[in-house]
């Protein structure tokens, strides 16, 4: 059957998860998608200093309600904690399950990332329908050994968190293209749009799907709270 997934680039108060989860569940109505891929910590905004989120956070209700209502997986970005220290991750807001999972911890971080969090050591798979969705966040779609060991794993669809600068489009949307057709499969790369910390004073936004070969299939604009759709055949 296919597979209809959602870039979103919502709105987002800088610490205010309760307030951002809200957000994250009106969009998750408002798409009518299996799956909603989310920016890099979208929960927090980009704040290098936000709390950790666990994942029985009360905060994350409301968008776990919102996936359970709608049986949407949604792939969100927080902080979390690690074994050796706090990591930038993707939680699975899963509605079927009805769960809240890390599904994957940042491998590539920037140098200003490297002052708190900690580096993830592979790549990471999760299956929506007899599809498989390989997680990265912003630096890891950079490299391409990330990608490549990503793609060992039998993907189906390369989905993406990101925060890039305004300034950082036409890098942004080089990876996703390049990725898309050097690997062969579908890239959903969810891109942060609007102002946030760490001097992203005007990020790029642009959330974006390619097809395989490359063809970008939906795409919004530089705008926060808007988010595109396609559907995977």
């Amino acid at each position: 059957m296919p597979l209809i997934v959602a870039v979103a680039q919502p709105e987002c108060d800088a610490f205010d998860v309760a307030a951002n989860a809200a957000t994250h569940a009106a969009v998750v109505h408002a798409a009518g998608a299996r799956v909603v891929v989310f920016p890099e910590l979208s929960l927090t905004g980009y704040e290098l200093d936000a709390d950790v989120v666990p994942v029985d956070h009360p905060a994350l209700s409301p968008l776990l309600d919102a996936c359970q209502d709608t049986g949407t997986l949604a792939l969100a970005g927080a902080p979390v904690d690690g074994a050796g220290g706090p990591h930038i991750a993707v939680l699975a807001v899963d509605g079927v399950a009805g769960t809240v999972t890390v599904a994957y911890r940042k491998v590539h971080l920037g140098t200003s990332e490297q002052r708190r969090f900690r580096p993830a050591e592979g790549p990471a798979v999760v299956t929506v329908d007899g599809y498989r969705l390989g997680l990265a966040v912003c630096k890891d779609t950079s490299v391409p050994e990330h990608q490549a060991r990503t793609a060992a794993l039998g993907i189906d669809v390369y989905a993406a968190a990101m925060c890039m600068s305004a300034d950082e489009l036409a890098e942004q949307d080089c990876r996703g293209a390049r990725i898309a057709k050097a690997h062969g499969v579908w890239v959903a790369l969810a891109s942060f749009a609007g102002p946030t910390g760490d001097g992203y004073a005007d990020t790029a936004g642009h959330s974006t799907i390619w097809s395989p070969d490359g063809t970008a299939v939906a795409r919004t604009g530089a705008d926060p709270g808007t988010f595109a759709v396609a559907t995977l055949p």
